[in-house]
């Protein structure tokens, strides 16, 4: 019964006192100036990736599925001979 209350207690209150800690140094650390990127762009990079350099075809049918080219054409039931 004791290490019954003792975990309750005092172990799971660690990640409660935890994130109390983290809020608190949140709230009191001071705002630094904004930073500029530490990259600049150049236009002379092709903006596609080169694995798409192709024109994608265009999606047929519901779900992507080629659509049909003809009507269904209805057949007879085969005959033996």
């Amino acid at each position: 019964m004791v290490w019954e209350f003792v975990f309750l207690m005092v172990i799971l209150k660690i990640p409660v006192i935890y994130l109390c800690v983290v809020v608190y140094w949140a709230i009191k650390a001071e705002r630094g100036p904004a930073e500029g990127a530490a990259l600049v762009a150049s236009p002379d990079i092709d903006p596609r990736p080169p694995w798409s350099r192709r024109p994608r075809l265009p999606r047929l049918g519901p779900h992507g599925s080629p659509g049909r080219r003809y009507a269904r054409v209805r057949r007879g039931a085969a005959t033996r001979a």
